[in-house]
């Protein structure tokens, strides 16, 4: 169920429970548990009261499972497009690419590891600018909603936004989520064109569009802490 602050799974029970409590589980999903009887609007005041727990929760669940950071190292794995990739370090050529994905692996120029993570911030930049651009091309002239423009930030904790006057705006990690989870973000940033806000009309007009947009958003919400560097 959706409430106007979160999603959550709602367990009615017959027997004799007499109050209402919730539970977080390890993805951060919420469960709450209520007397079979109890109205709606009695679990969304009881939801609203535990927001601010439920906030403190979660950040405290992320930051137990957040991995640590890369080193950069052969055979260490990065993720693009939802599968990972192990890095292999090898002498290049001067002429050649001094990080390229190559037969099912990143291959980084020896005499460039010091600059390893600059270099991977650039590539996933410019495959996000490249994938996106055709992306959003191909779904705005689908559902007929046309962006002023696309711009790659380098957000960590916001994957897209639309502005007022319909530029679009994506943090470069999307790159990394499988295209499923890439399309429902920009499909999600290009219905805001036509919806502002995140009203009943919206949600509804996204699940005309993305039927299965609850599963893409719960990947993204279960995965959101391996999309960095």
């Amino acid at each position: 169920m959706m409430s106007a602050h979160l999603n959550y799974q709602l367990i009615r029970s017959k027997r004799r429970r007499k109050t209402i409590s919730l539970h977080v589980r390890e993805d951060g999903g919420v469960v709450v548990y209520a007397p079979y009887r109890t109205p709606e609007w009695e679990i969304e005041r009881f939801l609203k009261e535990k927001e601010r727990w439920i906030s403190v929760k979660r950040s405290e669940m992320e930051k137990a499972r957040k991995p640590a950071p890369k080193l950069f190292l052969p055979g260490e794995e990065f993720l693009y497009l939802g599968e990972s990739y192990p890095l292999e370090v090898q002498d290049q050529p001067f002429r050649e690419a001094p990080l390229k994905l190559s037969f099912g692996r990143f291959i980084l120029s020896r005499n460039r590891v010091e600059r390893a993570k600059d270099l991977f911030v650039a590539w996933y930049k410019k495959e996000a600018r490249d994938r996106l651009a055709e992306r959003v091309d191909y779904y705005s002239h689908k559902f007929q909603l046309f962006p002023r423009g696309i711009r790659i930030t380098s957000a960590r904790s916001r994957w897209g936004s639309c502005s007022r006057d319909n530029q679009l705006c994506f943090s470069w990690r999307i790159v990394m989520v499988p295209l499923s989870v890439l399309d429902y973000v920009l499909i999600h940033e290009l219905v805001h064109i036509r919806e502002k806000n995140h009203s009943r009309s919206f949600w509804g007009y996204l699940e005309s569009l993305v039927p299965d947009y609850r599963k893409q958003r719960r990947w993204l919400r279960d995965h959101e802490h391996l999309l960095s560097l």
